[in-house]
């Protein structure tokens, strides 16, 4: 099997699988419990915390866990939002962002807040100006992601917190779900407020994230309870989850340092490949964009038979974002971008991981070509 899927998952790492089974075998308690089982639970539980903020560079105080991205995001904005309503009803986003940013945003227009989606350039990239010239008296909040999940493109975060830093009553959200462990981001010189993470993305396991809260920010909780999560998220926490999520991390962190030149390798590699068929029309951008995504279009074929076609051949790879890959046929971020209609219809990602090898492209590029090659024929 190829897998080439990794933005919408990851295989867990055997590590990974492993302390989630040890901790969940021999430290079921609750850590909200007063006995034994529990005060172990509680110890794990710290620990991860603490290892977590060291990895983060951040205080362990600052890290909330969640079930993954999609909770990480809607607990940022709507949290935000809720708790902030008073001072403005504004928010900034953009018009590239994930499903879980968009449809939180479009939730709260049904609340009375008002959305600024900001317009792209033709690389899928926001201007910090447009940023700028956005804000307004009543602004509250500005949420761009760090990679965009569906072709690559990195923004421009530093300058964006940059920006905000002169607008203290603001509040800074980056979706780092696509960024960590493949594009550097250091929460403090980024001037960042709020920051998800997703475990499922970096070999860890579905169900598992955090969320980084800058210290003193307030958020109005969307789970009352318990008051567990620094009274943020309640609930019984996913100690075994989250063990594991914090080791994905440590161990994501430690093929970056080791083997990022490597996925530049091939992802440069696959763009040259890809260049050479008359079919194929790239959309990631060549500069300032993710290591481990090409996003391309076929003109006058329908990806998801291609996709199919390729899984015949037990290769998988995908459309857009699996959350949305099952919507309309056209990608918003391709019409963001300002690509046709044949483009934006026709994308079709590659998303790899430190574990591709050079063989695998090798044989993707060789089974495209074939298939593009059979779907011309019948198609006449």
């Amino acid at each position: 099997m190829i897998y080439l899927d990794n933005s919408a998952t990851t295989k867990p790492d055997p590590d990974v699988l492993h302390s989630f089974q040890q901790v969940a075998t021999h430290y079921f308690g609750n850590p909200s419990s007063l006995h034994s089982l529990g005060m172990d639970a509680e110890r794990l539980l710290r620990k991860a915390r603490e290892q977590a903020g060291g990895i983060l560079h951040v205080n362990p105080t600052e890290i909330v866990f969640t079930s993954g991205g999609t909770e990480g995001n809607n607990l940022a904005i709507k949290g935000i939002a809720l708790a902030h309503q008073n001072r403005g009803k504004h928010i900034i986003t953009t018009s590239v962002e994930h499903p879980s940013v968009i449809e939180a945003c479009e939730g709260l227009k049904q609340l009375g807040f008002e959305i600024t989606y900001l317009p792209v350039d033709s690389d899928g990239r926001v201007h910090v100006k447009d940023v700028k010239n956005a804000i307004t008296e009543k602004t509250i909040l500005v949420s761009v992601m760090h990679v965009n999940n569906e072709i690559g493109t990195i923004q421009p975060i530093q300058e964006i917190g940059q920006l905000l830093s002169d607008y203290p009553k603001i509040f800074f959200h980056v979706d780092h779900v696509q960024g960590f462990a493949k594009v550097p981001l250091n929460m403090n010189e980024a001037k960042i407020d709020l920051c998800t993470i997703s475990g499922h993305k970096i070999h860890g396991l579905k169900g598992t994230g955090l969320l980084y809260v800058k210290h003193g920010i307030k958020l109005f909780s969307l789970a009352h309870g318990g008051g567990q999560e620094a009274d943020i998220r309640s609930g019984t926490e996913n100690v075994p989850g989250i063990v594991g999520l914090v080791k994905a991390m440590r161990l994501a962190n430690d093929r970056y340092y080791k083997e990022i030149d490597k996925l530049f390798d091939l992802k440069h590699y696959l763009m040259k490949a890809l260049s050479k068929n008359r079919r194929i029309e790239i959309n990631t951008p060549e500069r300032e964009s993710a290591p481990h995504i090409v996003h391309f279009s076929v003109p006058g074929f329908k990806p998801e038979v291609v996709i199919h076609a390729l899984e015949e051949k037990d290769i998988y790879i995908s459309t857009k974002s699996a959350c949305s890959s099952k919507s309309a046929d056209e990608s918003q971020v391709l019409a963001a971008c300002g690509k046709s209609y044949d483009n934006a219809a026709s994308g079709l990602r590659v998303s790899m991981s430190f574990d591709t090898t050079a063989y695998e492209i090798d044989k993707f590029i060789t089974e495209l070509t074939t298939v593009l090659d059979k779907l011309s024929k019948v198609m006449g």
